[in-house]
């Protein structure tokens, strides 16, 4: 019984720390496009700034 209720909560704690690392991986994946997109559009501000002027 003690052995059956240790190995689900060994479980449940895998499954939550894989859910977390995922939820993580997107979390940085999010930012990084996020990013990626600012810089884009700081570049293209740029150099149309820089053809007007």
């Amino acid at each position: 019984m003690v052995l059956k209720v240790m190995v689900v909560v060994v479980v449940v704690e895998v499954v939550l720390v894989m859910f977390v690392m995922i939820l993580v991986m997107l979390v940085v994946v999010l930012v990084v496009m996020v990013l990626v997109v600012v810089m884009m559009v700081m570049i293209v501000v740029v150099v149309v700034v820089e053809v007007v002027w």
